[in-house]
């Protein structure tokens, strides 16, 4: 995949530019601004622009805001996918950059293999978003009362992607993160990034939890009709 890196520690980028690049990933720019960053994917077209949300020594003195580049991109460069590495966990900050529509939300700690990890599920068209940063960012937990006559509420599944509804129902079959990277041909990383993001979607936090919410909400005959992934 073709990356634009943005975050105001520059050595935290180039470093991570050079791990990227030996998981076959280019880094076409490195940038340490929103405003750069944005510049960067207008002139590169990336497939993944991956930012930070805070940017508080911006070169002309005022603080920058990463909301701002990333709904930028996501207006005038919707082809480029947005990864947000953030050290933040502030709920109002990461509902908005959710609401812009990023591809995901992932803790600046994360490991080089967690970060390609990330990539691939990003580049095979879901999202990852880490259940401990965006746990307060989350709309609302699943199943809730509707709050007016005529409000449509959304079921568990409704928001998982074809391929995280595979994971879902990996899960509610017990299956492990080898079984279900052994029969999905993926890495165990992968598989691991997959059933991490379902947990977050579903606003849940543990695997039994979620095979709990799957017999609550009618899911099962669902899940196991063979509708979900091949047999």
């Amino acid at each position: 995949m073709r990356l634009v890196l943005c975050d105001d520690q520059r050595l935290l980028c180039e470093a991570l530019a050079a791990a990227l690049e030996e998981h076959d990933h280019e880094v076409v720019a490195v940038t340490t601004t929103a405003s750069a960053a944005v510049t960067a994917v207008a002139m590169y077209d990336p497939d993944v622009c991956l930012l930070d949300l805070c940017f508080p020594d911006a070169e002309n003195g005022d603080p920058e805001n990463g909301l701002d580049a990333a709904r930028a991109i996501a207006e005038h460069h919707p082809g480029t996918k947005v990864l947000v590495l953030s050290g933040v966990a502030e709920p109002q900050a990461l509902s908005e950059a959710m609401g812009v529509g990023v591809a995901g939300v992932i803790p600046k700690d994360q490991s080089i293999q967690e970060i390609a990890d990330a990539l691939d599920v990003i580049a095979a068209g879901g999202s990852v978003f880490d259940m401990g940063l965006c746990r307060g960012a989350l709309r609302g937990p699943p199943g809730r009362q509707a709050t007016h006559p005529g409000e449509r509420l959304a079921r568990p599944m409704d928001s998982l992607t074809p391929r995280e509804r595979e994971i879902f129902a990996r899960i509610v079959e017990g299956q492990s993160t080898k079984q279900m990277a052994r029969a999905m041909r993926i890495t165990t990383g992968t598989a691991g990034m997959y059933a991490r993001n379902v947990l977050t979607k579903l606003g849940v936090h543990s695997r039994l939890q979620a095979s709990a919410l799957a017999s609550r909400e009618g899911l099962l005959d669902q899940l196991r009709s063979g509708e979900a992934f091949p047999r």
